[in-house]
């Protein structure tokens, strides 16, 4: 075994770790071992997020307990000894445990801890920061990772995860704890201050008052509604949410409805996988629903089902979801009298310009900004006080309505996606029918995703190469059309290829490229900034000449989509 990752065993086996650790470490075989103690599981500008087990490049107390320590310390740095931090978890295996070490590592360095007393949505731990005033905060989570993961999410001030200078300089109060001995693991407990149900009641009334159409709701009560949780934390508050919207008529998919983080209905918990999404299909065909909803283990993002006119079930994709959502804020608003003449919206690089286009035809302004909702937030946080943020979204089935939270919301998603539903039902249309008049309008934009997983020691090194290869050696062409332009955000600057002309990027870095085609197709290429995976994006689109051909132009554009990802060797 290399000497490194058996000095890190060393550690482990002499150090102050508990017997059932040292007794898993010698149970462990020379790979085992290796892929468990090669490296210390980052503490990325989001927080940490891998498999849980014995090691440093795993999940468990003694990471987690080390991450808390440094950031604890950079808090305190901060804004000295009157710190307050709010901490909340899902429904994943260990979660609680590791909200609960989480906690008393914070407590135990005299800061103040509002800690949620059972599995709660991510968003309503942004909104409990704002609400108590807190500094920071911390959400036990991994999101829609596959059962294994778990993770730990760390927040500022303002609700929103942590944006430079304080992502870099948390990883650099964490990365000075060398050792366990180095943590506070006990001794403040007076300083925890459970959160109950009582403020889930304030929470759903924020949501409430994010509704624009309340009346459209109450005529169309009846909207038939299917949701499902996938075993995660949204049953806590969704049923709740769309009662008080005025919603009587919502039927839960029962098999999914029971919190387990060990999602035994589904390969992946997923709402972005047709796989996680079938039972609930299922349940809507059979009750002849007129909308299904779904959000994910934490409840931060949503998927969406409506018919089709053929009376088919389909999920609409996150940039379907999104421009839906973001013209219905922009339209309803101002049908109801309530838009401001400085309302803006927000979406990051990788989804779907349509919004770009909607929004200027109704005179909003757009921002695009790096993928993630902290991004969003630290664009609110530059216009606060000049211009009027309404909504904001990403691709990946993420929308934050209202600026009352700071990072994505699948609980005022699902009440959104139903009140958008009614709001169509009562002119005898469907979100189906919307999608179709907006693309008439505006133009057929269809996006798609591709993710290629490189696990182990050598997966981030073949990533990087995959990168590399593409910004200093761009296509000229991809599916026949010139390549026009490419973005690089690392070095942020962009380069008209047909021209030689550059420009800058006025966005931080971050490692994306970005491909331009001549004909209006957009390929963008990003490494996962938590998972051993790139992902390429995929924008194609074309003029829809009547809503009669509105599925097969969709065929035509899934088409171009393969033959760009043939092209480009990505399966």
């Amino acid at each position: 075994m290399d000497n490194k990752i058996q000095e890190k065993v060393n550690v482990w086996l002499n150090g102050n770790y508990d017997q059932a650790t040292k007794d898993g470490i010698k149970a462990m075989n020379a790979d085992e071992l290796a892929d468990a103690f090669y490296k210390n599981l980052e503490f990325g500008t989001g927080g940490l997020r891998g498999i849980m087990g014995i090691g440093t490049n795993r999940m468990n107390k003694y990471t987690v307990g080390m991450a808390t320590q440094g950031y604890a310390n950079y808090l305190k740095i901060c804004f000295g000894d009157d710190v307050s931090v709010a901490i909340a978890h899902d429904v994943r295996n260990n979660s609680r445990f590791f909200a609960e070490t989480t906690a008393n590592v914070f407590a135990a360095n005299g800061i103040k801890v509002y800690l949620f007393e059972a599995m709660r949505p991510t968003p309503e731990l942004s909104f409990a920061i704002r609400h108590f005033g807190c500094k920071g905060g911390v959400v036990c989570t991994a999101s829609h990772n596959p059962k294994e993961y778990n993770g730990y999410k760390a927040y500022w001030n303002d609700g929103s995860q942590l944006v430079p200078p304080h992502d870099k300089n948390v990883i650099i109060e964490v990365d000075k704890i060398a050792s366990v001995d180095d943590v506070k693991w006990s001794g403040g407990e007076s300083n925890i201050i459970p959160v109950g149900k009582d403020f889930d009641v304030i929470y759903r009334a924020m949501v409430k008052g994010l509704s624009v159409y309340p009346e459209a709701c109450a005529a169309q009560h009846d909207l038939k509604i299917v949701y499902t949780p996938i075993h995660g934390t949204g049953i806590t508050l969704v049923p709740d949410v769309l009662k008080e919207f005025g919603f009587t008529n919502v039927s839960i998919v029962e098999e999914q409805s029971i919190p387990d983080g060990n999602f035994p209905t589904v390969v992946y918990p997923n709402p972005e996988e047709t796989e996680a999404m079938s039972m609930g299909l299922k349940k809507a065909k059979a009750l002849d629903a007129d909308i299904l909803l779904g959000t994910d283990p934490d409840a931060d993002r949503v998927a969406i089902g409506v018919k089709n006119h053929k009376g088919e079930w389909v999920l609409l994709n996150g940039n379907q979801t999104a421009m839906i959502a973001f013209n219905y804020m922009i339209e309803a608003r101002k049908a109801k009298g309530i838009a401001q003449p400085n309302d803006m919206v927000v979406k990051t690089i990788v989804t779907t310009d349509m919004i770009d286009i909607i929004a200027k035809a109704n005179n909003v302004a757009c921002y695009n900004v790096l993928t993630g909702f902290k991004w969003i937030a630290a664009m609110i946080r530059e216009k606060e006080g000049k211009e009027n943020y309404i909504i904001g979204g990403e691709e990946s089935f993420g929308l934050m309505i209202g600026d009352k939270i700071r990072d994505k919301d699948g609980i005022s998603a699902v009440a959104l996606a139903c009140e958008m539903a009614a709001y169509e039902k009562n002119k005898g249309r469907s979100l189906y029918d919307k999608l179709i008049d907006l693309s008439l309008e505006y133009g057929f934009y269809k996006e798609s995703l591709v993710n290629i997983v490189r696990k182990g020691m050598n997966g981030a090194k073949e990533i990087s190469e995959m990168m590399e290869g593409y910004r200093n050696n761009p296509p000229a062409t991809i599916d026949g059309a010139p390549v026009a332009k490419l973005y690089d955000y690392e070095l942020q600057v962009g380069k008209n290829l047909q021209t030689g002309e550059s420009f800058k990027i006025d966005l931080p870095k971050s490692n994306v490229l970005q491909f331009e085609l001549a004909d209006g197709t957009k390929i963008s290429a990003r490494p996962s900034g938590t998972e051993p995976k790139i992902k390429f994006y995929f924008s194609v689109n074309t003029k829809l000449s009547s809503a009669a051909e509105f599925e097969a132009t969709e065929k035509v554009l899934d088409a171009k989509i393969e033959r760009i990802i043939a092209e480009m060797k990505l399966r």
